[in-house]
């Protein structure tokens, strides 16, 4: 498996990665409407399919995880991203990496924690407010927990 810059992967596999995994690049959370195609990120690889994909942006001196996904469970693919994103938000001078999840992802909110992120905050009806702009947002998630608040956590790198 090999990890590599999403500026290498063409418009078109991000755009159907994102489609596939997200129906559609547009993310919407409380920090803001992100164009996923358009974001920094890194991309795994082996035999040159897609097996996992991150992508963040950088704020002052904070580096905010927007996506993350694994498509093979177990395998630390997922794991691998997230220290490819912080050793770039460290060669960036960030010292601070965030991500933020909604409360039905309970998988995300151990997998984040397990990687050394804290619980910072719960932003209370985010997600009401998100599908003002992104009314496919599904109202039940995991579990069948309504989908409402989202949780940030925080890592400092």
């Amino acid at each position: 498996m090999r990890i590599l810059n999403l500026e290498h992967l063409s418009t078109a596999d991000k755009v159907d990665f994102f489609h596939t995994h997200w129906g559609g690049t547009k993310m919407v959370i409380s920090s803001g409407v992100y164009e996923c195609t358009n974001l920094d990120g890194f991309a795994a690889l082996e035999n040159e399919r897609i097996l996992g994909l991150i992508t963040y942006i950088k704020k002052e001196r904070e580096c905010e995880i927007i996506s993350l996904d694994s498509l093979v469970e177990n395998k630390g693919i997922g794991t691998l991203l997230i220290q490819a994103v912080e050793a770039e938000a460290k060669r960036l001078g960030c010292s601070v990496l965030r991500v933020i999840t909604t409360n039905d992802n309970i998988r995300a909110l151990a997998f984040f924690q397990k990687r050394g992120f804290r619980m910072t905050e719960i932003l209370h009806d985010a997600v009401q407010r998100a599908r003002k702009i992104k009314p496919e947002i599904p109202a039940i998630g995991n579990h069948g927990i309504p989908i409402v608040d989202e949780l940030l956590l925080k890592k400092e790198i």
